[in-house]
């Protein structure tokens, strides 16, 4: 699980939006431009060619 203060300062490297972890705890999802970010071992990967792009 990632910290809520870690949460609290986590932005989407590209459009700088907040990340929101998605209910499975597995991703973390841009509300502004869809992307979501795989979280692995509790760490969240911000790579831009890691994310996938989420429609809904």
């Amino acid at each position: 699980m990632i910290p809520k203060d870690l949460l609290d300062i986590l932005v989407c490297p590209v459009c700088k939006k907040p990340l929101v972890l998605k209910e499975n705890g597995e991703s973390l999802k841009c509300g502004e431009c869809h992307r979501v970010y795989p979280v692995r071992d509790n760490i969240p990967i911000l790579l831009i060619d890691e994310a996938v792009t989420d429609p809904s």
